[in-house]
C-alpha cells in the first residue's frame, strides 16, 4: 500500500504570487480553486493556499536543530537524495533565497539528512529534505541499532 496523501492548508495574502511560487517555481500542478483558495499537488500531497489578510499572518518562531535556527511552523516533503539535489539546482537557478542553505545535518549518524528551508511569498516556510538512510525517517534517538532522530 502506498503512502496516503497528506493535506495541509496554509494562509497566503496573494493567490497570484502563490500560483507563481508553487506552480511556476516548484512545478506543482494546480487543482481546484475559487476566488479565496487554490489547491496544489505538492509531490502527491494536497496543499491548499487560503487567501487571508496580510495582517493575519503569524511570523514563525525558531527552534535550534544541529546548529541551525529552524523556523516553526514549517512543512515540506521528504525526497529521495537525487530528487533533493535536483531541487537544489532548480532553486539556485531561479536565484531563490534560502532561509537555511542546502546542507547535510547529523552527518555520519543514522538520521543523516540533506535539508534546505525556503519561504513562499506569504512567508510560509517549507523544508525539503532527503535522508541518507530513508528507513530511519521515524527512528528513535536512543543509540540502539540504527535508531537516530531525523
Amino acid at each position: 500500500m502506498g503512502l496516503p496523501p497528506f493535506h495541509v492548508a496554509v494562509p497566503v495574502d496573494d493567490l497570484a504570487a502563490a500560483r507563481t511560487f508553487y506552480a511556476g517555481l516548484l512545478g506543482c500542478a494546480e487543482g481546484r480553486s475559487d476566488a479565496h483558495w487554490v489547491d496544489f499537488n505538492l509531490y502527491g500531497h494536497q496543499l491548499v493556499c487560503h487567501l487571508v489578510a496580510a495582517d493575519r499572518q503569524v511570523p514563525p518562531a525558531a527552534n535550534p536543530v544541529d546548529g541551525e535556527q529552524v523556523p516553526v511552523p514549517h512543512y515540506g516533503v521528504v525526497l529521495d537524495w537525487a530528487g533533493w539535489e535536483q531541487l537544489v539546482k532548480q532553486l539556485r537557478a531561479a536565484d531563490v533565497r534560502f532561509m537555511i542553505e542546502p546542507g547535510v545535518r547529523f552527518a555520519g549518524q543514522a538520521g543523516e539528512q540533506a535539508t534546505l528551508f525556503i519561504a513562499d511569498p506569504a512567508g510560509n516556510v517549507l523544508e525539503f529534505k532527503a535522508l541518507r538512510h530513508p528507513q530511519n525517517l521515524f527512528a528513535l534517538q536512543n543509540g540502539d541499532d540504527d535508531q537516530d532522530a531525523s
